[in-house]
């Protein structure tokens, strides 16, 4: 098995990138994640409601806590550089939690809020390690960036071929027009595996190493309604959901891919062989 790809979202729920080699830190990959939209009442804007962050892009020019700048791309205006040095504060709900970010300026707010019609702001999780991984799948110390709920997600080809094939048989039963396969970009993963022997082995794995650096794979991704949207068009669909629920439902969800936790700080380079320990 090896590593086939790696991928990276400076700003959560934005459009992604694909690198050769990332870093691992204790909450995640480096730069992954540390950027959130927040809507007016303070509340955290994703694109399962706000597909149109799906047309942002945005980039990383160094360690922001290092003078380094993110710069956004829309399709609205002018790309927007931030340097997010402002001594503001905000206060960012989350699903089972409020968190304390820092403002990223009336600028940054602007920009956004032209992007989605409506108010909206930029925070950055300027201490990552302020925000604990749920104790029921984790240890004390461990730490997670702004995703939703762990530092990594591991997802493999393997698998998405087998969903690919299961929606293709759903879509012939019920009459429909056969569609292009789905891309993996929808799953939104941070680590992608080839040359697993079976779809889906990664249900059992308790822990991997990836190059050189151990993780522990603490549970199954359940999946929300994000990959139904097509991350190009913005199309919201029934798939992979209606799929998933006939082959991959379990606890009242539908799961796809596995969250990793880092057992160290270390270096990930596309084409590291995998090894299940």
């Amino acid at each position: 098995m090896r590593l086939a790809s790696i991928h990276f979202y400076p700003v959560k729920s934005t459009s992604g990138h694909e690198v050769r080699r990332a870093e691992v830190e204790p909450w995640g990959l480096a730069g992954d994640r540390r950027f959130v939209v927040v809507g007016g009442d303070g509340k955290l804007l994703t694109a399962r409601t706000h597909a149109r962050l799906l047309a942002c892009v945005a980039e990383l020019d160094g360690d922001p806590a290092a003078g380094g700048a993110l710069t956004l791309t829309g399709p609205h205006e002018a790309p927007l550089r931030v340097v997010p040095r402002e001594p503001r504060r905000i206060t960012v709900a989350y699903p089972r939690e409020v968190l304390d970010l820092a403002d990223c300026g009336d600028e940054a707010a602007a920009w956004l809020s032209g992007l989605l019609g409506e108010p909206a702001r930029l925070a950055w999780q300027d201490d990552p390690r302020g925000r604990a991984v749920d104790p029921l799948y984790s240890r004390p110390e461990d730490r997670v960036s702004l995703a939703d709920a762990y530092p990594l997600l591991l997802t493999t080809t393997a698998s998405l071929d087998r969903l690919n094939a299961w929606v293709a048989e759903t879509a012939a039963e019920r009459g429909e027009e056969p569609r292009p396969p789905l891309s993996m970009r929808r799953f939104r993963p941070n680590v992608v595996i080839d040359g697993v022997a079976e779809p889906f082995d990664e249900d059992t794995w308790k822990r991997v190493r990836i190059g050189e650096v151990g993780f522990r794979v603490s549970k199954g991704c359940d999946r929300c309604v994000l990959p139904t949207i097509d991350p190009v068009t913005l199309a919201k669909g029934k798939e992979p959901t209606r799929t998933l629920a006939r082959h991959r439902k379990w606890d009242g969800k539908v799961w796809f891919g596995v969250n990793l936790i880092p057992d160290g700080p270390g270096v990930l380079t596309q084409g590291d062989p995998v090894t299940v320990l």
